[in-house]
């Protein structure tokens, strides 16, 4: 198999409730290991803090955020996207997952609705 030299993001925006934002900032350190011990060179997630800029949408209106939560903006970035499918095979089949993920999925835990997250695979463009 013929490595791509190009790099690849996974990039994700999502609504986080304020009250929940330790305990996903918890999951989300967990989650970046993960990602890291299986091929990931590096994990990065941001909370907004200013979404202001004359003639343009910010990501709050875009995701409809409500004053109650805060917006989350992150990317995993890989060597190439072949790397990104085989680290995002093995993230899957680690067990770890399965608690981390327990919040996402069980209405008495819920840390955020995994159903208002945006995500996307992302090809170089621009490098400088």
């Amino acid at each position: 198999m013929t490595k791509d030299p190009t790099p690849y993001i996974d990039g994700f925006v999502l609504p986080v409730p304020k009250a929940n934002l330790a305990e996903y900032k918890g999951m989300s350190s967990a989650v970046a290991q993960i990602w890291k011990e299986h091929g990931a060179i590096s994990y990065s997630e941001f909370v907004a803090d200013d979404e202001t800029m004359p003639g343009t949408l910010s990501f709050s209106d875009l995701m409809k955020t409500d004053e109650d939560n805060v917006l989350i903006f992150g990317w995993v970035l890989f060597q190439s996207k072949l790397e990104r499918d085989l680290a995002n095979e093995r993230v899957a089949a680690d067990l770890r997952m399965t608690d981390l993920v327990a919040p996402l999925t069980q209405s008495t835990r819920i840390i955020f609705d995994a159903k208002k997250m945006a995500f996307g695979g992302f090809k170089q463009l621009v490098a400088l």
